[in-house]
This record gives structure tokens, C-alpha cells and sequence, in this order.
């Protein structure tokens, strides 16, 4: 996303202009399986306030030109300490630490699952792409109850 500017260089102020700063990113590995997988994309919200539980979009800490998707777990001193929700990859912080508040970069508000490879369009594949393509990525609704997750008959 390109920061538009003003006739003399600076940079406008969406916020201040009441815009919401909504963009795409794409998950590209494997650290946020089962919720999300490599192809999928966020749609997320720059600059948004993050609560625990939130899916975010930040910069590594030891590559900031590199921005990494991770669930912001709970603040701690420094900042927010973040995970993978795949429990085999650790690059995390178990692996760096909390996180600084100035390199978390967006909050995940939707998950959109990409259309299957043209072979695999079958009516029951489209299917049950459709029921699964568009999710909310938020960890928990009301009651502390994963959105996701279906009730089980005991």
C-alpha cells in the first residue's frame, strides 16, 4: 500500500480524514495452520488497536523488511508476545520475543480462502469452498467461544 501525498511531499493523514486504512495480505507459510493456510488472504485494518486473541500482521523483529502474520497472545514488557497457532513452526515469539507495539503493522479481520485449482472444481469442491471461504479470523466471540469452532454433541 502507497501512502498518497500532498503538493508538497507529506504524507495525508487518512485517519484524520475519517478513512478507514483497510488493505490484503497474504499468508504465505505454514506457521498459522489450521486457521489459516498459505494462499489465503486477510483482509486487514493498518494501525488498528490489538486485543488478545487477535490475528496481526507485523514485522519480523530481526528482518523488518520481512512482515509476518502471528496471533497476538498477551502484552508483556515490550510489547506483545505473539504465536503461530501451528505448534511445529517456532518462528515466534518463543524465538524473539515480545514484540514492540511500532512493528505490529495491522490487525486480520477476514480470512478468504482462494478458489480451488481449476481441476479440482467439482460441484462438491465449490461446494465446500463456498461454506469455508470467507471467515472471521478473531480467536473468540462472545463468551470466550471460538467462532470457529462447530458444536459437538456429546
Amino acid at each position: 500500500m502507497q501512502e498518497r501525498l500532498d503538493e508538497r511531499g507529506h504524507g495525508l493523514d487518512r485517519e484524520r480524514r475519517g478513512l478507514l486504512r483497510i488493505g490484503l495480505a497474504e499468508v504465505y507459510n505454514p506457521s498459522m495452520v489450521p486457521t489459516l493456510n498459505p494462499g489465503d488472504q486477510l483482509v486487514v485494518q493498518y494501525g488498528a488497536s490489538v486485543r488478545p486473541g487477535d490475528v496481526v500482521v507485523l514485522r519480523h523483529p530481526f528482518r523488518q523488511d520481512l512482515l509476518i502474520v502471528k496471533r497476538a497472545v498477551e502484552r508483556r514488557d515490550g510489547g506483545w508476545w505473539v504465536t503461530g497457532d501451528n505448534p511445529l513452526v517456532e518462528n515466534d515469539s518463543r524465538e524473539f520475543g515480545a514484540v514492540p507495539d511500532e512493528l505490529v503493522v495491522a490487525r486480520a479481520w477476514v480470512r478468504l480462502r482462494p478458489l480451488p485449482q481449476p481441476g479440482q472444481r467439482s460441484a462438491g469442491a465449490l461446494l465446500s469452498w463456498a461454506a469455508s471461504a470467507v471467515r472471521p479470523v478473531r480467536s473468540s466471540g462472545l463468551l470466550g467461544l471460538p467462532l470457529s469452532r462447530r458444536l459437538r454433541a456429546r
